[in-house]
């Protein structure tokens, strides 16, 4: 009886060891990832995690997510924004929705005049991108994660791989950089490493161009999701953290890190909502600035609030609507 207590008294310590071990890298993680080490704030004007309410994992939370290229910028430059993704999490309801952002989508930037919305974050950091997303699609946006492209292959390598089935062949050779970043992908179901998964996001040589590159972005997302669910991926947590650190830069508060990590273990990865922003039929095609999509914004704002009520809801109820600044 005395060895059975002796084993369990070791297995006791084994798992109180580890939940420290996990429990001080995932501080460590969060701490370092609000150093503003990608986007500096521009004029000062930064909204750190400290300036935001904590979250009290009730209420929808949006989070805008911000793939950048900082290839060729200098010290404190701000970066140009490759991709732009929205993603509302609905913790009663335990589902996300993701809303991809087209790059080219003409919008009104506060205080700057109008403009693509991926040059928000150029004219004034990740803070004037919230304001800009928040009021082209008419939700709160407070909470941003910032990652460039050596980021997104640290953490597709840190999961260990992500199984995609490439729906064509894919080649593209990209003039700068001596060619590190060409795509050649082969079609099929296959496991991406991080290179690879990055030339499956950003190939965007289609017939309709950037509308299917954010499918595939999408895509991909879910199965990153997917994998980081997985029992063999969560062992390898404090590993993935430190991988990805340096290339990762947020203002979400470790506090509410915590909480939507664990809020994320029992989100519903089946049937995520996957949408593209504006949505066909809700632009029409500009030259003014060269190439681009002039939304209509009330349209696009009223296809939001569908497609995040809860199925229970009256239509006429909106849901995770921007406050007025007339709320507290």
């Amino acid at each position: 009886m005395k060895i059975w207590k002796r084993v369990l008294l070791l297995l006791l310590v084994v798992i109180a060891t580890t939940a420290g071990y996990y429990g001080y890298s995932f501080y460590q993680f969060a701490q370092n990832i609000q150093e503003p080490n990608i986007a500096p704030p521009s004029g000062g004007n930064s909204t750190k995690a400290a300036e935001i309410p904590e979250w009290d994992g009730k209420e929808r939370v949006n989070i805008l997510l911000m793939g950048v290229d900082r290839r060729g910028m200098k010290n404190n430059g701000l970066p140009r924004s490759d991709s732009m993704m929205l993603v509302s999490i609905d913790p009663t309801g335990k589902r996300y929705d993701m809303f991809s952002i087209l790059r080219d989508t003409y919008v009104d930037i506060p205080g700057r005049g109008s403009s693509r919305i991926n040059s928000a974050i150029v004219e004034g950091g990740p803070e004037l991108a919230m304001e800009t997303v928040s009021q082209f699609t008419g939700l709160q946006v407070d909470r941003y994660v910032i990652t460039d492209f050596e980021g997104f292959k640290a953490l597709i390598d840190a999961v260990g791989g992500v199984q995609i089935d490439v729906e064509k062949n894919m080649y593209y050779h990209d003039p700068t950089d001596k060619g590190v970043y060409d795509i050649n992908l082969k079609k099929g179901l296959q496991k991406l490493n991080g290179d690879k998964a990055l030339q499956y996001v950003r190939f965007r040589h289609d017939a309709t161009s950037d509308y299917t590159r954010t499918e595939r972005q999408r895509k991909l997302m879910t199965a990153v999701v997917d994998q980081m669910k997985n029992g063999t991926t969560l062992m390898q947590l404090p590993t993935i953290l430190k991988e990805v650190t340096p290339y990762v830069q947020t203002n979400i508060s470790s506090v509410d890190m915590l909480k939507l990590s664990a809020l994320g273990l029992k989100l519903n990865t089946l049937e995520p909502g996957n949408y593209q922003l504006p949505p066909m039929g809700m632009f029409r095609e500009s030259h003014r600035a060269g190439s681009v999509l002039v939304p209509d914004v009330d349209q696009v704002q009223s296809f939001i609030q569908e497609k995040i009520a809860p199925p229970t809801e009256a239509s006429d109820q909106p849901v995770g609507e921007k406050k007025s600044s007339t709320q507290n």
